[in-house]
């Protein structure tokens, strides 16, 4: 973070501040605290940081941001922390002249953010969100973290309920460009429907400037059938629609990596993905998108994707005992379980295919019937065994288990991973799936990482 004086941040809130100083850090943790930084108590479900007001100044905070009197401590004082954390963020943003793209969406968003730094940083100096600080708290840290020396930057946006993007949307503004991957189930126990979830999604328009397009996934038919409908340009990728403006043809994958060809703007080009995944094809294609409308030359972009690595969580791909381990527990939905599910199909192996699947959390009243569509995925692909695993997840296993392929179903995760040990062998392949409140890696740290 580049240096604020106190009495621009205080006019920023539109608060007042009874001494100058230069603030190098904003800090919303005592534990992370430097000197010189401005402290901002905010209070959360279990915690109120306006208790450790006191102890910031101790270790030697130059201000504090409080929502009521701290006796014996000189606060800036304001009707909500939290806003002023964001309108802080908006006038910090403000100081740079960048090319800046906000990215929401059911699944995919964060791989695609990260293909979207790849392309931006083949020429620009690019800042991108790091790990899940993509909500209303981590999204201003990482506008903090933008200097002088950034060119661009690409911003994750997650939420849960009704106006949470709006107000990221607001606070990252003004985007140079928006992108939403796709309307699917997360979330759905909050906003009801999947038209609840599009009208959300859609709420990044309005940190948009009228002149800066939208990006969105053409195979998704509720936000193909809006695009005509917004009141801006509008691009859209697509792996299955012929109509959209950036598509991918001649899809193969194999050792590890995807090989395509781009087809856009009246050019072909070849691509080399270092993934596997039509997902991941998708989510290069809204990269590309970006990468032409920041005007990156074609073989800069297209070049980059070769240096693209999976997060540990995230669809990763490992040898583990001679066996293939598909690592995908960040998060799950409807979407990114038939994602998953499609790579374990697409894998060549001497061996079996094996998926362990566990509960998607957040699916509310719906959840028996999405747990119940994933069980139809997976007998579409005919793996050789499913071990299912959580509450939920029993759905999974009822309706795998009617069409006779082999399952096993227990809630506890000591059986499950004795289960897989005893089943896989090597030269298998081996997906596990699940949202990340399942630590579904604990299973793969007990099969593969203990003596057995």
């Amino acid at each position: 973070m580049e240096k604020l004086l106190l009495s621009e941040i205080a006019s920023a809130i539109n608060a007042e501040t009874s001494h100058e100083a230069e603030i190098t850090e904003i800090c919303t943790d005592t534990r992370q605290l430097s000197k010189g930084c401005l402290f901002i108590a905010l209070k959360g479900e279990n915690f109120d940081a306006h208790d450790f007001v006191p102890k910031a100044f101790e270790l030697g905070a130059a201000a504090c941001i409080t929502e009521r009197k701290i006796d014996g401590c000189d606060c800036i004082i304001v009707d909500d922390c939290r806003k002023a954390l964001r309108d802080i963020a908006y006038f910090y943003r403000n100081k740079f002249n960048l090319f800046l793209v906000g990215v929401t969406g059911s699944v995919g968003k964060t791989t695609t953010k990260e293909m979207i730094a790849l392309a931006l940083s083949s020429k620009l100096n690019t800042l991108k969100t790091q790990g899940n600080l993509n909500n209303e708290i981590g999204l201003p840290k990482t506008l903090f973290n933008l200097t002088s020396e950034h060119q661009a930057a690409v911003i994750e946006m997650g939420m849960s309920h009704f106006g949470e993007i709006s107000r990221l949307t607001r606070t990252a503004s003004p985007l140079s460009a928006g992108v939403i991957t796709n309307i699917g189930f997360s979330h759905i126990e909050n906003l009801k429907s999947q038209e609840g979830i599009l009208k959300a999604k859609l709420e990044i328009t309005e940190g948009m400037p009228e002149n800066s397009p939208l990006v969105l996934n053409g195979d998704d038919k509720h936000l193909w059938e809006v695009k005509d409908k917004l009141n801006r340009k509008v691009y859209t990728y697509s792996i299955e629609n012929s109509d959209a403006d950036f598509r991918a043809e001649n899809i193969n994958e194999h050792d590890g990596i995807t090989e395509f060809t781009a087809v856009y703007e009246g050019k072909r080009k070849d691509v080399i993905l270092s993934a596997v995944g039509r997902h991941n094809v998708m989510n290069v294609l809204a990269a590309i998108c970006i990468g032409r409308i920041a005007g990156i030359d074609d073989d800069l972009i297209i070049n980059s994707f070769a240096k693209y690595q999976p997060d540990a969580l995230r669809q990763n791909i490992s040898v583990k005992k001679g066996q293939t381990v598909i690592t995908d527990c960040y998060n799950a939905s409807p979407d990114s379980m038939r994602a998953s599910l499609s790579v374990l199909d697409g894998m060549k192996c001497s061996g079996r295919k094996i998926a362990v699947l566990g509960d998607m959390l957040e699916m509310g009243e719906m959840s028996e019937k999405l747990h119940r569509m994933v069980g139809e995925m997976a007998v579409k692909i005919k793996p050789d065994m499913i071990f299912c695993y959580g509450n939920d997840a029993q759905y999974i296993y009822d309706t795998v288990k009617k069409s006779g392929i082999d399952a096993f179903y227990s809630p506890d995760k000591k059986e499950i991973a004795d289960a897989v040990s005893k089943y896989a062998k090597e030269d298998d392949v081996v997906l596990f799936k699940a949202s990340r409140g399942m630590r579904l890696e604990e299973i793969i740290s007990e099969v593969y990482d203990k003596e057995q």
